[in-house]
């Protein structure tokens, strides 16, 4: 570890740094705990990105509308299920079309770019809409290898060098590069007064500690590591040191949720998203699968292994045992937020999904169950 990152892990001062209370949410009706979405942008089969994308637009004005606090979308490459692939680029079009939802990345992911570059998106993003982004920050690759070969191509950096871009970021989005750096009279513009909370994103233990020893909130991927949450959690509540963002840990969890009218219909729903990752894990991805092609595919036992087992890790079911699943997750991880997330096939059933969803827990501006 380099000085730079030892100054990065020890930094308290909050040299201008967010507010705690843009880390933290506030629940909303009968919700024990904030609400929020993550959004891909999915494009399914018979659709075209352009409707997948408008689909999202639409997604977040309702979810501005249904009461939710986030709203993030991912960076991912070569996936064609998955529209997303520059958050900065599709952030600044939904907060032109949205007021009060927070925006965010879930997440950029950090060694495919320079940290300048980062630090001049996300200032530009919060000036364009103060007060409302969040930069969740990831360091996988969020692609295959020879993708992020090509995403990196000059920067001669990886995930091994995590913590050192980290450092760099947030000093590019301080201002604050010690004297004798060689970038300290660079700066990311625009600045404004200030700048987005930075949060650290995750599915194992490397980046729950590392947000941890810097003070920073922690989102764990719930929704495709969920073998490692709790263990995540753990190491990120035990290692955490307060500072200038926050004075004690604030976590939340992305977890895959389906709601529909009732159990077999909302699993029928998530079985499109299980075979789309079966594809994905089996080196084929594609848009994502109608319910009736994920019906009729003839799985191996392997395959089925793998899908029972997707499944098993989604929240599904109607209204009410969706809202039942999720707060019984929220009580055994003690986590502060929920992030739900659909990537079913259909634009109306997922917008239903989340409206379903929104209603359970009386949310406000919540449509009324059975619409």
């Amino acid at each position: 570890m380099t000085s730079e990152d030892s100054r990065a892990e020890q930094r308290e001062d909050g040299t201008g740094g967010p507010a705690p209370d843009a880390v933290r949410g506030t629940p909303r009706g009968a919700a024990p705990a904030p609400l929020s979405i993550l959004d891909l942008a999915t494009v399914g089969v018979g659709y075209t990105p352009a409707q997948a994308l408008a689909a999202t637009t639409t997604l977040a004005q309702s979810a501005e509308q249904w009461g939710y606090h986030r709203f993030w979308v991912a960076e991912h490459h070569g996936m064609p299920g998955v529209a997303s692939s520059t958050p900065a680029v599709l952030l600044a079009h939904l907060g032109a079309r949205t007021t009060t939802l927070r925006l965010g990345s879930g997440g950029v992911m950090l060694p495919n770019h320079a940290p300048l570059a980062i630090a001049e998106q996300f200032g530009l993003l919060e000036a364009l809409h103060p007060g409302r982004i969040d930069l969740g920050l990831g360091r996988a690759p969020g692609t295959d290898p020879a993708t992020a070969r090509a995403l990196r191509r000059g920067l001669g950096e990886g995930a091994d060098d995590f913590p050192h871009q980290l450092a760099e970021l947030t000093h590019f989005l301080d201002g604050s590069f010690p004297a004798e750096h060689p970038y300290a009279r660079l700066t990311a513009v625009p600045k404004g007064e200030g700048r987005p909370p930075v949060w650290l994103l995750g599915s194992s233990g490397f980046s729950a500690r590392l947000a941890g020893r810097l003070g920073l909130p922690f989102a764990f991927a719930h929704h495709f590591s969920s073998t490692n949450t709790l263990p995540a959690l753990d190491l990120y509540r035990s290692e955490f040191r307060p500072s200038a963002v926050l004075d004690e840990p604030y976590a939340l969890i992305g977890v895959s949720a389906v709601a529909a009218d009732g159990e077999a219909e909302a699993r029928r729903l998530a079985r499109s998203a299980a075979l789309g990752m079966l594809r994905l894990r089996l080196g084929n991805p594609g848009p994502i699968p109608t319910p009736e092609e994920a019906e009729s595919h003839p799985y191996s036992p392997a395959e089925a292994d793998f899908v029972d087992d997707w499944l098993g890790n989604v929240v599904l079911g109607s209204p009410g045992e969706v809202a039942d699943g999720l707060e019984a997750l929220r009580k055994r991880t003690g986590v502060d937020e929920l992030m739900v997330t659909s990537h079913i096939h259909g634009h109306e059933a997922r917008l239903r999904s989340y409206g379903l969803i929104a209603g359970a827990y009386g949310l406000t501006g919540a449509p009324a169950a059975g619409s």
